[in-house]
């Protein structure tokens, strides 16, 4: 599952591990993310002792057969920078999360001040996209997390349906609290998450965002607008 932060991501790989015949990652290249582009996020020292941060050891790791008969990852599109392997995503099935710009950004904006462009992962989702679809000759599947807050169900429903899996009542609820398979981030970013025990209800109006942040949104529009023809 590839998507941006704050894009319901967390919400999501939780869905899955509470299914019960699914093991779920947090991340994988996180850490060599992070190693490879030096960038300062919240708890870098610790995210880097506490996981793998050499990218082609994680990316053997992504294909390797699991005792549960599926295998969630969790990945950020902004993770995917050079020195990152990407070889192993033909052996694997590819999803994109997409959420509203503006919903975004306000969220990042909450946890981590003055983000970039990249740091949103909007442009590297795009060329992920469009990446794999070369590689099936038709679009990936796509799933907007604003349709997984309006109708939960329906939506998971229908994206198990597209991943040729069932669909079952497990996937809407999960039990308060951390939980073993967070990364070592999730002090930082993880506090409405673990305080949930299910999807939220569908949100409201957009954001008003301060000038700066709006443009950040504006430049990652078209991006989300492509990708949710898909959706």
């Amino acid at each position: 599952m590839w998507s941006g932060p704050r894009n319901l991501s967390t919400a999501l790989m939780y869905s899955f591990a509470a299914r019960g015949d699914c093991a779920v990652w947090d991340e994988p290249f996180y850490a060599a993310y992070l190693r490879l582009t030096g960038i300062p996020h919240p708890m870098r020292d610790e995210i880097i002792a506490a996981h793998d941060a050499d990218p082609t050891s994680v990316a053997t790791a992504c294909t390797k057969d699991r005792p549960e008969p599926l295998f969630y990852q969790k990945h950020m599109t902004l993770h995917m920078v050079a020195g990152v392997p990407r070889d192993w995503m033909r052996h694997v099935t590819n999803v994109f999360l997409i959420r509203h710009p503006a919903r975004v950004v306000a969220s990042y904006a909450r946890k981590r001040e003055a983000p970039t462009f990249d740091d949103l992962g909007f442009r590297a989702q795009a060329d992920l996209f469009d990446e794999v679809a070369r590689w099936l000759g038709h679009p990936p599947p796509v799933v907007s997390a604003e349709a997984v807050r309006a109708n939960p169900r329906a939506t998971l429903a229908r994206l198990c349906d597209a991943l040729h899996i069932p669909f079952t009542d497990r996937m809407l609820s999960w039990p308060p609290g951390p939980k073993p398979y967070d990364g070592a981030w999730a002090p930082h970013w993880y506090n409405a998450v673990h305080a949930s025990t299910g999807f939220d209800a569908a949100e409201g109006p957009l954001p008003t965002l301060p000038p700066d942040y709006q443009r950040l949104a504006d430049q990652g529009l078209p991006h989300y607008e492509r990708l949710l023809r898909h959706a």
